[in-house]
């Protein structure tokens, strides 16, 4: 007895005295197994941005020429402008939870009050699986309709929107909950081609559907309904070149706000329209020649001057934009242009305003450093835009435009 005693004291001392050994050398017993140390929760979130900005008014033919949808430093009294003033907070913080959060710095408050802060993007992202090939995304993001609408305005070559798809969803983004498939390799070649500078959209899946409110970003919800979503869009490899193409579709019902509407236009006692969409993409990356062509056809609230008064009307458009890679020395140029067709309504305007639009743009972007942009850009457009003040409204023209962008 006396034996065994003497042994277990023995151990004990001679656990104590490794366990000393490792304190003067500031280590912990844990370091002997493979386990990794566990990351502080700052390790798991970055931080970038960009911002963008503009002038318009060079060999401008028509200040009254205008786009509220796009840039509303076009035209009269228009100057130097803030597009954009963003910047992302995100992060993978567990193998399964992601998180992506981006204010704009650059919103409008008023006609007089510019610069406000406003939520873009507020959403987490759950893999259902351990290689988070399937996921949900809750929060405020990107509806999944359309290739441009997908594509961060960091990466897009035109300095606007086509108004043909992006009149689907003002400032692309909605309130709802998402749900992405897309295989390990596909998302891999997702952020490839973003990060490559081959103007990818990032990985919105390549099977997407959703249900969100409908009434568009950081705006309430006026109505009971909400909003279906779909998409499926896939690259494929072709050689040294990669084509992705994809199809998509939305429906549900749209509420016009009470303060949208002129007194005197007519409208439905509910203020409550039919909204949907279908669309197709292709697009071709640069390397070195692209092509990006995309057209929905649909039906929305559209304003209409013979009877002033909003009703649900079939809408059509879309656009084809070229654009080549060149590399000089460290330089990067991407010369492109863009003809765009888009008749209809726009819902989220004033009156549902009516629009017909044939625009031609021509531009390049300079890349002298990953860091720095800037883009040139001719446009020769024809815009027909109408409301119950403004009506028998076509605006024609051509401007060059300017934007100098920073990425952070």
């Amino acid at each position: 007895m006396r034996k065994l005693l003497q042994a277990g004291i023995a151990i004990v001392l001679s656990l104590t005295s490794s366990t000393a050994v490792f304190a003067q050398k500031g280590e912990a017993m844990e370091l002997k197994t493979d386990a990794a140390p566990k990351k502080k929760w700052y390790e798991s979130v970055s931080i970038r941005g960009y911002v963008q900005a503009r002038y318009n008014r060079l060999l401008e033919t028509n200040d009254k020429l205008s786009c509220e949808q796009c840039d509303r430093s076009w035209g009269d009294n228009g100057g130097f402008f803030l597009r954009r003033v963003r910047i992302i907070f995100f992060g993978q913080i567990s193998k399964q939870v992601y998180f992506y959060i981006q204010p704009d710095f650059a919103s409008s408050a008023s006609t007089t009050g510019l610069h406000f802060g406003q939520l873009r993007d507020a959403y987490f992202d759950i893999g259902v699986d351990k290689k988070n090939r399937f996921r949900f995304r809750i929060g405020q993001s990107k509806i999944p309709y359309g290739f441009e609408n997908m594509q961060s305005s960091q990466n897009r070559l035109p300095l606007d929107r086509n108004d043909a798809l992006n009149s689907a969803v003002s400032n692309e983004r909605d309130l709802g909950v998402m749900f992405y498939y897309a295989p390990a390799k596909t998302r891999e070649l997702f952020s490839k081609l973003v990060n490559d500078g081959l103007k990818g959209s990032g990985d919105y899946g390549v099977v997407g559907f959703g249900v969100y409110n409908g009434q568009t970003a950081n705006k309430p919800e006026l109505n009971n309904d909400r909003h279906v979503v779909g998409r499926i869009s896939y690259p494929f490899q072709i050689g040294t070149q990669i084509l992705e193409a994809g199809v998509q579709g939305y429906t549900g019902f749209y509420t016009l706000a009470s303060d949208q509407l002129s007194t005197g236009v007519k409208y439905r006692k509910d203020l409550t329209y039919i909204d949907k969409r279908a669309a197709a993409s292709v697009t071709l990356y640069p390397k070195p020649f692209g092509v990006q062509a995309e057209y929905n056809i649909g039906k929305g609230p559209e304003f209409n001057t013979a009877t002033d008064s909003i009703e649900a009307k079939d809408l059509t458009g879309g656009y084809v934009m070229l654009n080549y890679q060149i590399k000089f020395k460290n330089h990067l140029f991407f010369p492109f242009t863009r003809i765009q067709y888009y008749e209809g309504g726009k819902k989220h305007e004033r009156d549902a305003r009516s629009y017909k639009v044939n625009e031609f743009e021509v531009g390049v972007e300079w890349q002298p450093v990953k860091q720095f942009e800037l883009v040139a850009m001719y446009t020769v457009s024809s815009r027909r835009f109408e409301d119950f003040a403004k009506q028998n409204n076509l605006q024609q023209g051509s401007l060059l435009r300017l934007q100098a962008q920073i990425n952070f």
